[in-house]
């Protein structure tokens, strides 16, 4: 059984979602009609709405007053300053996490990178990403920083439908995978200059290859 279908029926309504608005098939301005989508997805409108709410927490849709859920306009730049804030707030969660870690959060790391190592073999996208979103929230929760932690969190949150679609990108799980081999390795090894700018580049390079994605696909590519 992949992750995919170990999470709420919302959270999986909301994935379906993400992949029609990045891929411009819900355009900026577009209501989103809850009996529309339950028709479509098949549910009840208790799913759509708590897919709706997490979807407006991630910044994709808004929640408006008399209109309901709304495409917002994305705003490019404004999404690439956000790749650019998300690379410096890992890169510091690397750099105290090779400081901080301790033997028994060594075993649960690399536990969580096998698990990645797992889809990867098995060429799954969307488990290998779950996957590598809980490495990624671990790394956070090694810097044991509860304000770092919360702002990196969140800003993940925010990028995690355009970092989750980069790996639609050729060989770019691959490359991921052995991007957190390294991270791991310094990390594990107290190197913590290593650790920080290996994260700070691993994010920034997301960012460039959903550039990539978005600059060669066509809508009809979903």
């Amino acid at each position: 059984m992949s992750l995919i279908d170990d999470l709420p029926l919302s959270v999986q309504i909301s994935k379906k979602i993400q992949d029609e608005i990045v891929y411009g098939h819900l355009t900026p301005g577009t209501k989103l009609d809850e009996v529309k989508l339950c028709e479509q997805y098949g549910v009840s409108r208790t799913p759509i709405r708590d897919a709706l709410k997490l979807l407006a927490s991630e910044g994709l849709v808004e929640i408006r007053p008399r209109r309901g859920a709304v495409i917002p306009t994305l705003n490019i730049v404004t999404l690439f300053e956000m790749f650019e804030v998300m690379a410096y707030l890992e890169g510091m969660c690397g750099r105290l996490a090779a400081r901080r870690i301790n033997e028994e959060e060594k075993i649960e790391l690399l536990a969580l990178h096998n698990q990645c190592k797992e889809y990867l073999t098995e060429d799954n996208t969307e488990s290998y990403y779950e996957a590598n979103r809980r490495f990624h929230f671990f790394l956070y929760q090694l810097s044991h920083n509860s304000f770092l932690i919360e702002q990196a969190s969140n800003l993940h949150n925010r990028l995690h439908p355009y970092r989750r679609l980069q790996l639609r990108v050729n060989n770019r799980m691959q490359h991921s995978f052995d991007e957190h081999q390294k991270i791991v390795d310094a990390i594990t090894n107290s190197d913590e200059d290593l650790a920080e700018s290996l994260l700070k580049e691993h994010v920034s390079v997301q960012g460039e290859k959903f550039t990539d994605l978005m600059a060669t696909m066509s809508p009809n590519d979903v």
